[in-house]
């Protein structure tokens, strides 16, 4: 019984700081591309998918975006990005943005430090009381394995 107080909350805490660890991430990456370089990009597909919407529970439909472009090397790439404006239709023409040594992580995303800087903090922020929570539940606990 006393490992499981500490070994749940654990791993809970572990999950979470990979969590945030991938959202700080993906925010370098996005902010790398930014400072990069840009390209044209044709837009080649646009799909929709869902999840959830099984009884009481809500659906929840992301819209997808493949693009291509040629990087000032001479290279083609194609990439796919979720949750682009829904303005880009199949054959439009965007600017992409993408860092010279990974351009297979371009974005369609223009430009918005800010808006960067504030979607990643209110997820950390979101995700940090469940790191208080694990450690209080494991101090609560342990003080009671002896009781």
């Amino acid at each position: 019984m006393a490992v499981l107080i500490y070994v749940v909350p654990s791993l809970v805490i572990a999950l979470v700081l990979f969590g945030m660890a991938w959202m700080i991430r993906a925010a370098r990456r996005t902010h790398q591309a930014w400072n990069g370089l840009t390209a044209q990009a044709r837009c080649l597909r646009t799909y929709t998918t869902t999840s959830g919407g099984g009884g009481d529970s809500s659906v929840t439909t992301t819209l997808h975006h493949v693009f291509e472009f040629a990087t000032h090397d001479g290279r083609t790439v194609r990439f796919k990005e979720d949750d682009a404006s829904s303005t880009v239709l199949e054959g439009d023409v965007v600017t992409v943005y993408y860092a010279p040594d990974r351009p297979e992580e371009a974005t369609a995303e223009p430009p918005s430090v800010g808006k960067l800087v504030a979607r990643t903090g209110c997820g950390l922020l979101f995700l940090s009381p469940f790191i208080a929570a694990c450690i209080v539940a494991m101090v609560q606990l342990s003080s009671h394995v002896g009781d």
